[in-house]
């Protein structure tokens, strides 16, 4: 399915879909504000969010965009900032949503509210094409220098190859994103990145490295929203007529297929 294709269905599903959707949208308010959501993001994360051609574009995004738009709200202004600000910048108002790959965790659930879950995913560890060395299992990473983008999962299990002994704090590296690691991986700053399946793979589709192994941890995508947002029903409503109707498969088959 084209872009162009896709979006026609959006307008269409919209023009047509106000009856059937309406008791998702009942429970949207009446004041001006809060029929606008506001979506943060943190690019650099392809396929779920980067930019192109100046353009924030990815799974994420249309993803977040029907949600909001199926739920009757508006797609306020997208704001792009480093990952590990978008949990402050919601907390304090700046964004209304954050849709950016994270993952739903005991932590992070104690300071915003998540969405119900849209995507799991484990995580990879990836090494330049050109590297020497074949690790295969976590243990395989000692001596070696690793990275992950600070405020992930990734660098939670980073922490805990630290804690066990098996990285030295000297040979960890953080990254604003990982289109700055795979950098440092390519030119042989950093041995091994630790980061988000897909991710991973989109990189080695496209770039000079390749996954070595899979981490499997289970992790769920959600979207995030402040705690006393109540609008979260009615996009939770939304998510799940999406995954429904098809809409979803379309979008995955847009972006990782």
């Amino acid at each position: 399915m084209t872009r162009k294709q896709r979006f026609d269905r959006r307008s269409y599903l919209k023009a047509v879909g106000a009856a059937a959707t309406t008791a998702v949208v009942a429970g949207c308010l009446d004041d001006d504000d809060d029929n606008v959501i506001n979506p943060g993001t943190a690019s650099g994360f392809p396929p779920f969010e980067f930019t192109e051609d100046g353009e924030l574009v990815g799974f994420d995004i249309d993803l977040a965009e029907e949600v909001i738009e199926r739920a009757g709200y508006e797609v306020g202004e997208w704001t792009d900032i480093e990952f590990d600000s978008l949990i402050p910048s919601l907390t304090e108002g700046n964004i209304d949503m954050i849709a950016a790959a994270m993952t739903i965790t005991d932590d992070r659930a104690e300071t915003i509210a998540f969405s119900n879950p849209y995507y799991e995913a484990d995580q990879a560890v990836l090494i330049s094409d050109d590297a020497d060395f074949s690790p295969e299992t976590v243990e395989d990473l000692e001596g070696l220098i690793v990275g992950a983008q600070s405020g992930t999962t990734g660098e939670g299990q980073l922490d805990e190859l630290i804690e066990d002994g098996i990285v030295d704090e000297d040979d960890a590296r953080q990254y604003e994103n990982y289109t700055l690691g795979v950098q440092d991986l390519e030119a042989g700053n950093v041995d091994a990145l630790i980061l988000d399946v897909p991710v991973a793979q989109n990189f080695a589709d496209s770039r000079e490295v390749q996954v070595a192994f899979i981490i499997e941890t289970g992790e769920e995508y959600g979207f995030g929203l402040r705690q006393e947002d109540e609008r979260i029903d009615d996009l939770n409503a939304a998510l799940d007529e999406i995954q429904e109707d098809g809409t979803y498969d379309d979008l995955v088959d847009e972006w990782f297929e």
